[in-house]
């Protein structure tokens, strides 16, 4: 859902007011419509960016996740949905941080996700304008020719924050558009300043959702683009496309509020997750950079959202992130 980023939600259908946030509802969005975030726990909901909750009441885009056979998780915001959930939610989960150290690779084949079929050498994005005026002065990318070949292929960077260093590893192979945007982001020094605004820690979403100058999950960039892997491994009528699948610890990805709204908001897995693959994977986040996001989960969340779902008590600054490691 694009419109606004928001959360993530629980249903196979985006609509609805997202949010951006994983777990229960959905995380990311933050340009049209919903909210970008994840859904909440039990509900089927894509608005907003909020991941593995239920949709927050703000237009934001948002996740879906399941927990376990039954329980499905939204996730809503920009980009990725931002993790709402409602008062009335009754999904509690461990809070307990992940212990393993170990890095997802940059392809998530390996996952259960499917393999990613090889792109064209030279890829033309689009990126349209939305409704919402960006949250924070930037243009869209100039360059809209990526290159998903040799050296330019992988984009590394260093995400400072106000807890630790984060290394990014972009993957431009698979998500050309997707890092071609999050670059010149970075280039313009979008992220700057910003917080990490939500963070869920329960059963089978575990992600901290970040991108939205204005904090609330309904702020994005001004404009909005398609899902790239793995949802374009998928045709539209393919019922697999909403059977979710794990997003394994380490994995850097887009909120949004349904399909073709990624803005700004992203959100990184800390401990395995489980998504319908309708959220872009570009990349993946180092050894060290999981160190540091282990110690904001230890801190747990405020449950601002619902159980297990809201802002980190840890409170999470990106103070710049640099190209190159």
């Amino acid at each position: 859902m694009q419109g606004n980023h928001g959360d993530v939600g629980s249903g196979p259908q985006y609509g609805g007011q997202p949010t951006h946030a994983p777990g229960g509802v959905p995380p990311w969005g933050g340009n049209p419509g919903p909210v970008h975030g994840f859904p909440q726990q039990g509900q089927q909901y894509y608005g907003g960016q909020f991941p593995g909750g239920r949709p927050p009441r703000n237009n934001v885009p948002w996740i879906l996740g399941v927990i376990g056979s039954v329980a499905v998780v939204l996730i809503a915001g920009v980009g990725l949905f931002a993790l709402s959930r409602s008062n009335d939610d009754n999904g509690a989960a461990p809070t307990t941080a992940p212990t393993s150290s170990t890095t997802a690779t940059a392809s998530l084949a390996e996952a259960g996700l499917p393999a990613a079929k090889p792109k064209a050498a030279l890829v033309s994005c689009a990126y349209t304008d939305t409704a919402e005026p960006a949250a924070k002065p930037v243009t869209k990318p100039k360059q809209v020719e990526v290159t998903t070949t040799g050296a330019d292929a992988k984009v590394s960077m260093s995400m400072q924050t106000s807890t630790g260093s984060v290394g990014l590893a972009l993957n431009k192979a698979e998500s050309p558009c997707t890092v071609n945007s999050f670059v010149s982001l970075v280039k313009q020094k979008y992220f700057d300043g910003t917080s990490c605004h939500r963070m869920t820690t329960g059963q089978g979403l575990k992600v901290l959702q970040c991108g939205d100058p204005t904090g609330t999950g309904m702020g994005g960039p001004g404009y909005q683009f398609a899902n790239e892997y793995p949802t374009d491994q998928f045709t539209v009528s393919d019922p697999s496309a909403q059977i979710p699948v794990d997003y394994k610890r380490g994995v850097l990805a887009m909120a949004n509020a349904g399909p073709g709204t990624n803005g700004s908001q992203f959100f990184i897995v800390f401990g395995d997750s489980q998504l319908p693959p309708q959220y872009t994977i570009f990349g993946t986040v180092n050894a060290s950079g999981l160190a540091t996001l282990d110690k904001i989960a230890a801190g747990g969340s405020d449950d601002s959202n619902g159980p297990d779902d809201g802002k980190p008590k840890i409170p999470v600054k990106i103070e710049s992130i640099q190209l190159g490691n």
